[in-house]
């Protein structure tokens, strides 16, 4: 990332608002001085994550008062007004928000509805075509898990799956006898517990949703596009444990989704 002497009396809150988590970052220039994750809950008030922005601030040696910027990318339409809040507050700014503000993407999303595109979507797409070799798959583990298709043309479509958080709340709540279980990488397949056997057909189930799904994204795209390799890339907390179990995924970047705020951010300047 950018010269360790980028300047800290300038920075850019970036806030990424899952379903499952909010992400909140602070970037001096190009480099990312730290970010931190908090459970999506709607009826939390700005003065609480203000509470929570101090404290971890806090403990990186930073301040509220050093922000002067702020972008937010959204798909918790309830969680909106609380984060632009937030941002009026600490920034004392009005924060470009992803797919409401007319951002410069350096991107075309070639979509017959662009408006669709989700703002995780669409951030994970411009940070990973700005870093990365093209074309590519993004492969982002949240509470959907989605598969993304980047190109030197622009953001091309791609697959939503259900996360695997998700399969595991549904198979738990549709059998009675099944219990609640940890997402984990189990040492072998044929599992000899109830819990076992739940956890090798979620994991081992995933990692053959991801293979088959890359591999005809692959397929597809040699034959419509280009026979050109195409780089997987995954991001997502869960990224690093579905990795281990295949090797279709090459890369994981963790910090892909706000490091993407970052990027369409420097765009408007």
């Amino acid at each position: 990332m950018a010269d360790k002497e980028a300047d800290t009396s300038q920075l850019l809150l970036a806030i990424d608002a899952g379903n499952t988590n909010v992400v909140f970052a602070a970037f001096a220039g190009d480099r990312l001085l730290g970010s931190w994750r908090s459970a999506t809950d709607a009826r939390r008030t700005p003065d609480e994550y203000r509470l929570f922005l101090q404290l971890w601030l806090a403990e990186a040696g930073l301040h509220a008062n050093q922000f002067r910027h702020a972008i937010i990318a959204s798909v918790v339409p309830e969680l909106d007004f609380t984060l632009k809040t937030l941002c009026r507050q600490v920034v004392r700014a009005e924060p470009l928000i992803v797919g409401e503000s007319p951002l410069d993407l350096g991107m075309p999303i070639l979509l017959p509805h662009p408006q669709e595109l989700g703002a995780d979507r669409l951030v994970d797409a411009v940070a990973a075509r700005s870093l990365y070799p093209l074309p590519l798959i993004i492969v982002d583990f949240g509470t959907a898990t989605t598969f993304n298709v980047v190109d030197a043309a622009g953001y091309r479509g791609g697959v939503i799956a259900p996360g695997i958080n998700l399969s595991l709340q549904a198979l738990h709540m549709a059998a009675a006898k099944l219990p609640p279980v940890q997402v984990k990488h189990p040492e072998k397949i044929i599992g000899t517990t109830t819990v076992e056997a739940m956890q090798s057909g979620v994991y081992w189930g995933y990692i053959s949703l991801i293979e088959g799904v890359v591999t005809r994204i692959q397929k597809e795209y040699a034959a419509t596009v280009s026979p050109a390799p195409m780089l997987v890339i995954a991001t997502g907390g869960l990224a690093p444990l579905f990795k281990n179990g295949t090797s279709v995924i090459q890369k994981v970047d963790s910090d892909l989704t706000i490091i993407g705020l970052q990027v369409i951010f420097n765009r408007q300047r």
